[in-house]
């Protein structure tokens, strides 16, 4: 066999994560599992009422490849609600098995062998691993730091763009630091991408989760960006169902058909009995937004105040499920083996944040802590620190 056609070959570093390394890990010792961005807090009631209604009633076959009309609807006219952006359920909207499916069949359908793709660095493993199936190469733009925040390096993302370039994967709030991207940020990046003709494709997942009174904003609403840009979410961050796995993605019907011809040979179609219930569900969404919001953002103040009275410096968090922390104080420079020591030293469990550098240059010292969890779980977690700092 051709060694450079082998399957050996073909996944080469694709092998098991660091996920799924620390998830182990949590089980075997019983730590408290602040790695994995796994929800512990309950779904809206109505939601799973309709759910199980619709399984009941019989619709447990393939849905439509781009997903029930009544979805793409719904996410049609959530789309026109927060953001002013008017897409044709028809052909601009398509629903997908996650946004990770999402995210995998654009990557397919964009890019081709030898291409690049930039992406924010740290960033998602998903881009990296998907622009590999695409043979194309993901190109890290570090985030700076700036005290307790990340922020754009505007020149770091010009020099990063090469005539290989051909997307840009935003992902805003960001995982894994919680970053917001400003609206003078978000415009710098669209004068790039228009300058060099790049596709965007943004991850938006947890446009929801926005705290501290901020507000989510999306690139594909500035001037000349909605056709050449990809929208991606999904209903698993909003509403705590992260194993239903119902994603979407909004654009121009060019580039959304593309989507949905990769799309089609990796699941074809999923969700049935989900897709109608989170129609409804999406209609409503600002309401039990809300209670959710403030739920986590209690959690992620509980957690922040704790790592730092454990001598773990906290960095700002304006959204998601996710804030890292600087392990240094406690005598580590490698985040990666800070993390493997954490559960015997402090019955904890994080992520190294190392798991989601693109460069090798980047800072091996921090660490990847989650707050999506019920509240005692936060606080065991904090108390196991402060106990072990």
């Amino acid at each position: 066999m051709n060694k450079e056609w082998s399957p050996a070959a073909r996944v080469q570093g694709l092998g098991t994560s660091v996920f799924t390394e620390m998830t182990e890990l949590a089980r075997r010792t019983g730590a408290v599992n602040l790695g994995q961005g796994v929800p512990e807090l309950g779904a809206p009631p109505g939601l799973l009422k309709d759910v199980s209604a619709a399984v009941l009633a019989g619709s447990n076959q393939y849905p439509p490849a781009s997903g029930f009309p009544v979805l793409r609807e719904a996410v049609a006219a959530h789309q026109a609600r927060r953001y002013g952006l008017e897409y044709d359920p028809q052909d601009e909207v398509l629903v997908t098995t996650g946004a990770t499916e999402a995210l995998a069949a654009a990557l397919l359908a964009l890019c081709d062998p030898g291409d690049e793709v930039l992406a924010f660095d740290p960033c998602y493993d998903a881009y990296p691993a998907g622009a590999r199936f695409a043979g194309a190469r993901v190109v890290g733009v570090p985030l700076a730091e700036d005290g307790d925040a990340f922020v754009l390096d505007a020149d770091a993302l010009r020099s990063a763009v090469t005539p290989r370039t051909r997307v840009l994967m935003l992902n805003t709030p960001h995982n894994p630091t919680g970053k917001v991207f400003t609206a003078r940020e978000l415009a710098e990046i669209a004068a790039v991408c228009g300058e060099h003709g790049l596709t965007v494709v943004t991850d938006e997942v947890y446009e929801h989760l926005v705290y501290d009174g901020g507000q989510h904003a999306t690139i594909a609403a500035l001037e000349g960006m909605r056709e050449r840009t990809l929208t991606i979410s999904s209903a698993g961050k909003t509403f705590n169902v992260t194993g239903w796995k119902v994603g979407w993605v909004c654009g121009p019907a060019e580039l959304v058909r593309a989507v949905g011809a990769a799309k089609q040979f990796l699941t074809y179609a999923s969700g049935a009995p989900y897709q109608e219930a989170l129609a409804r569900m999406l209609d409503g969404v600002e309401e039990w937004a809300a209670e959710l919001r403030s739920t986590l953002q209690r959690n992620r103040d509980l957690l922040s105040r704790g790592l730092a009275s454990a001598g773990l410096r906290p960095y700002r968090a304006e959204a998601g499920y996710f804030l890292q922390a600087d392990i240094r104080a406690w005598g580590y420079a490698d985040g990666v083996r800070f993390c493997r020591e954490l559960p015997s030293r402090a019955g904890v469990v994080a992520i190294p944040t190392a798991a989601f550098n693109l460069r090798p240059d980047a800072p091996p010292y921090l660490v990847r802590f989650s707050f999506c969890k019920r509240e005692e779980s936060v606080i065991s977690a904090v108390e196991k620190l402060v106990n072990a700092a």
